[in-house]
């Protein structure tokens, strides 16, 4: 990936700090539940088969780190949904590549039920990398740049024709 390569012990980068936040297994099982439609503590638990003092806890740190928010119930207050935010909602990206990743390196074969574009219901395409102008990259493809030695693309005028 040339000759430049990341600080691997810069801690502001964005891969050692989206894990501090997300955590390990259980809080990407409970994430999925979630994006499965999952709300409720109890919900969570008998469906993950998770000890509940380990689900306190990754709930406890999704919702500490924003990814997940802690609300009442509007009928009754005493009870507890844990919904996605919008930095929540924004992980389901990495979520499906590292679920496609394990259907193509670890298991061998697809999940199901498949995800679906609800409108067409075909499955969603691979989850790749892609150019600014959407060619599809691969690693040799790729290398690393510091912000500023990179020059924005000239956008093209347009022209009025009357």
């Amino acid at each position: 990936m040339g000759d430049l390569r990341e600080d691997l012990s810069n801690i502001d980068c964005g891969l050692p700090a989206a894990l501090e936040a997300t955590g390990e297994r259980w809080s990407f099982l409970i994430l999925r539940a979630a994006f499965n439609g999952l709300h409720h503590f109890e919900e969570f638990q008998s469906t993950l088969g998770i000890a509940r003092n380990i689900l306190a806890n990754r709930l406890g740190r999704l919702v500490d780190h924003g990814i997940l928010a802690r609300e009442p119930m509007p009928k009754d207050r005493r009870k507890i949904e844990y919904r996605l935010t919008e930095k929540g909602a924004a992980l389901l990206p990495a979520m499906l590549a590292l679920r496609q990743w394990g259907e193509t390196w670890e298991t061998g074969v697809p999940s199901t039920p498949v995800l679906v574009d609800k409108r067409d219901g075909q499955p969603i395409r691979k989850i790749d990398i892609q150019a600014h102008d959407g060619r599809l990259l691969q690693l040799e493809d790729l290398s690393w740049k510091h912000t500023h030695e990179i020059t924005p693309l000239e956008v093209p005028k347009l022209h009025i024709v009357a």
